[in-house]
C-alpha cells in the first residue's frame, strides 16, 4: 500500500491549503478552504510539524490522505504547484479532495484482496480497483465529475461481504454506529465485532482484543489502545490510528504505522 501512503515531501502542501478546519481541539485557529494554513512555509513543509499537538494541531497530526497529495501534484499536474501556477490553484484544490476519497476507497479495496476468505469476491474488488485507479490518473475536468458518492454506494455493500466473510465464525459482537464515548471496554473481548462507524471517542480500549474486529469508520479519537490487540483489524487506517493513544505494546496491522506521539 506503499503508493496509498502520505509522501509529504512530494507535494505541495494541499491539505494545509485546499481544506477548511474550525477552531475546536483539533485545530488551534479557524482557517477557510483554499487559505493557507499560517504554519505552511516556503518549501511546503508544515513550520510545526515536530509538535503539532502542542501547538494545538492534533487534527493535522491525525489527518492521512492516503497518498492523495502526490497523486494530485505529480500525477494529475504533472510536479507543478499552486504557487507556480496560480491560476490552477482553485482547480488543484478542488480536485485534491476528490482524489483523496477515492485513495480511501482504493485502501479499502487493496486490504480487502489480501483477505484470503474474501477470495469469492476477488474478481469484483479487482475490477472496482482498476476503475478506480484509472480515475486518478484523469484529467482535472474529469476528476472534478467522477460521482464520489455513488462510488461508495457501489464499492460499500461489497466492503460489507468482505467483512462478513473475513469475520465469519468468530461470533463477534454488533456495534455497527453503536454510542461508545467514553465507554470502560478495557480488556474487552471484541474479536470479529462490527464496529463499523462507531463512536469511540475518549474510549478506554487498553489490553481489548480487537483482532478481526471491523473498524471501517470508527471514531478512535483519544481512545486509549494502550496494550489493545488490532492484529488483523479489518478497513483500520492510519489516521485512526493517529488520532488514538497507544503504547509499545499496542499490536497493528502491519500496513500501518506507530505514531510518534505514542512514545
Amino acid at each position: 500500500m506503499r503508493e496509498l501512503r502520505a509522501d509529504c515531501a512530494s507535494c505541495s502542501g494541499l491539505c494545509c491549503v485546499a481544506l477548511p478546519f474550525s477552531r475546536s481541539a483539533d485545530f488551534a485557529v479557524d482557517k477557510a478552504a483554499g487559505e493557507p494554513c499560517r504554519n505552511l512555509r516556503a518549501d511546503f513543509r508544515c513550520g510545526i510539524h515536530r509538535d503539532l499537538r502542542g501547538e494545538g494541531f492534533p487534527g493535522c497530526a491525525a489527518y492521512d490522505c492516503f497518498g492523495a497529495g502526490q497523486q494530485v501534484s505529480q500525477v494529475v499536474y504533472e510536479g507543478h504547484d499552486w504557487r507556480s501556477r496560480p491560476g490552477t490553484a482553485r482547480e488543484m484544490f478542488a480536485v485534491f479532495p476528490v482524489v483523496r476519497h477515492l485513495h480511501e476507497l482504493l485502501w479499502y479495496l487493496t486490504e480487502a484482496l489480501t483477505l484470503s476468505a474474501a477470495r469469492p469476491l476477488h474478481a469484483d474488488l479487482r475490477a472496482c480497483l482498476d476503475e478506480i485507479e484509472g480515475l486518478t490518473r484523469g484529467t482535472p475536468d474529469q476528476i472534478l465529475a467522477v460521482d464520489v458518492a455513488a462510488w461508495r454506494e457501489r464499492v460499500n455493500p461489497l466492503l460489507l461481504r468482505v467483512s462478513e466473510l473475513a469475520r465469519a465464525g468468530l461470533r463477534g459482537k454488533e456495534r455497527r454506529g453503536a454510542d461508545l464515548m467514553g465507554a470502560d471496554l478495557a480488556g474487552a473481548a471484541l474479536r470479529g465485532a462490527n464496529l463499523r462507524g462507531a463512536y469511540l471517542i475518549g474510549a478506554r480500549l487498553k489490553k481489548a482484543d480487537l483482532r478481526r474486529a471491523d473498524l471501517i469508520g470508527a471514531d478512535l479519537r483519544a481512545a486509549d489502545l494502550s496494550g489493545a490487540d488490532l492484529t488483523g483489524a479489518l478497513f483500520l487506517t492510519q489516521s485512526q490510528v493517529n488520532a488514538a493513544i497507544g503504547d509499545a505494546a499496542t499490536k497493528l496491522p502491519p500496513a500501518l504505522g506507530r505514531p510518534a506521539h505514542w512514545g
